[in-house]
């Protein structure tokens, strides 16, 4: 029995019902996929299923916008599959079970996939009423976009003739998305050579740091890990002897590093020396990052003398000065849009392998230029201490518009259906799918946007009912708008 049939708008929590019905995790979408092109068939539409499984469906304008300029729809169709310990369900094989509770539509034990079967859902609702005023339709299904954006940059578009883009794949009501960071991860190479040594080690750990995304999060001026421990190794190798034996931190390039752990050798009569230094340099940080990492700690642990094999002298002064000049957090503020954060960089993964350091930074800018001489900064730093660079994933930022079409009708719309209220206008530094198709279909003219939902990507994910039905009126007005 259908869970969401008593509520408005019908035909947007009929779809949103079907597609829950449907297994849609990243990487697991061929099923999703045919359900659209089985949509289109059933509507007499015009469609495309490519390799890769990403759908576009065309509609011609209503009477009256059939010369109108195209629009575009888009969301993707994959979702973050995730469900509770307990939770026996099957998300390759099987549906959701939808519940309501209040204004809120929820998954029991799993994720709710609203980012972005709600997008999916609006816009099938579109294809499919035949009452409703807009201008041609094309619509965007992309898939994998949970994992790295994979079908959007994938998909032709070359065939698509709009350029009026309203993406559906954003989570608070009232909030326009106009600007997006494009960035890469880069990998920095650092060759070493090792030599064995028979001295004490010192371990030392610096946890509890707040961490963070390093997109949004990036401009909190929260500490990082990795440049914490650069700090102290550097402090110590100017007033002990000292050499490196490992060093490592951070989980992803797209986290801010909460944990950094490194082992050094130094001669027994310098530990007592040595330990202090390091506690001292991490007072001092800890005391300046008191605000952003109030739970940030240090634990020291002292082995007996042994042996070790060590860095050798150049290979630790090498990496302790790479890992120093590295830069790293906000490097320039966006001078249209006030508080947001044009370029960054987050030494997110620290590694010590079996021949060389690697340092992984998250690259972002909204600015395709400012990102590219960030990377190629990064480059030449490495190529000094011998080094070499992978850059990995880059994928375009997607730049304010200042003349958008779009962006007054949105506004004006919905300032007609809020009693005047006007909406939040905002860039963000992180990726959405918004930056790969304006690489794509140059002028493109967009606004990011979506109702309210929370705890996305968990099984507390829930969307708001009325919410919901609000955005679909500002979706159905603003189409109404672009005759």
């Amino acid at each position: 029995m259908a869970v969401l049939s008593e509520l408005e708008p019908n035909k947007v929590f009929k779809y949103f019902e079907e597609i829950c019905s449907i297994p849609h995790g990243s990487n697991n979408v061929k099923q999703i996929s045919d359900y659209l092109v089985d949509f289109a068939k059933a509507h007499n539409l015009k469609y495309r299923q490519d390799d890769d499984l990403n759908v576009i469906i065309w509609k011609d304008g209503s009477k009256g916008y059939e010369d109108s300029e195209p629009v575009i729809l888009q969301g993707h169709m994959d979702m973050v599959a995730v469900q509770e310990a307990d939770c026996k369900k099957d998300m390759e094989k099987e549906g959701l079970d939808l519940e309501i509770n209040g204004d809120f539509i929820s998954a029991k034990g799993t994720s709710l996939g609203g980012d972005d079967g709600i997008a999916v859902a609006y816009t099938l609702a579109v294809l499919d009423d035949e009452e409703m005023a807009h201008p041609p339709i094309e619509a965007i299904f992309t898939v994998n976009e949970e994992i790295g954006m994979l079908g959007a940059a994938s998909i032709d578009v070359s065939d698509l003739k709009g350029r009026l883009f309203m993406n559906m794949d954003s989570e608070d009501e009232g909030v326009f998305t106009v600007s997006c960071a494009g960035g890469a991860s880069v990998i920095c190479k650092f060759p070493y050579k090792r030599d064995l040594v028979n001295a004490p080690v010192i371990e030392i750990k610096l946890h509890g740091f707040t961490g963070g995304h390093s997109g949004v999060e990036i401009i909190k001026e929260r500490a990082n890990s990795n440049c914490a421990m650069a700090r102290v190794l550097l402090n110590v190798f100017q007033n002990v002897g000292m050499r490196l034996v490992s060093v490592n931190g951070g989980e992803k390039d797209n986290a801010i590093a909460k944990l950094s752990e490194a082992a050094i050798v130094v001669l027994p009569d310098s530990v007592d020396k040595a330990k202090k230094i390091i506690e001292d340099t991490f007072a001092e940080i800890k005391e300046e990052y008191r605000v952003t990492d109030p739970d940030a700690n240090l634990t020291l642990n002292v082995r007996k003398s042994d042996m070790v094999d060590a860095f050798t002298d150049a290979a630790t002064l090498a990496t302790i000065i790479a890992m120093v000049n590295m830069p790293n957090g906000v490097q320039r503020m966006n001078p249209e849009i006030d508080g947001l954060v044009q370029t960054s960089l987050n030494m997110g993964i620290l590694r010590t392998e079996m021949l060389e350091v690697k340092m992984t930074f998250a690259v972002r800018s909204s600015s395709e230029t400012e990102k590219q001489y960030l990377i190629e900064k990064l480059k030449s730093l490495t190529e000094i201490f011998g080094g070499s660079v992978e850059i990995v994933g880059p994928y375009p930022g997607w730049e304010y518009k200042a003349d958008s079409r779009l962006r007054k009708v949105m506004v004006d719309a919905y300032k007609d259906l809020y009693n005047g209220e006007e909406p939040v206008v905002e860039g963000i530094h992180a990726g959405l799918e918004c930056g790969i198709f304006a690489s794509k279909l140059p002028g493109l003219d967009a606004v990011s946007f979506g109702p309210q939902m929370n705890n996305i990507h968990t099984t507390n994910e829930e969307l708001s009912i009325s919410s919901t039905q609000r955005t679909w009126e500002l979706v159905v007005k603003a189409l109404a708008a672009l005759k």
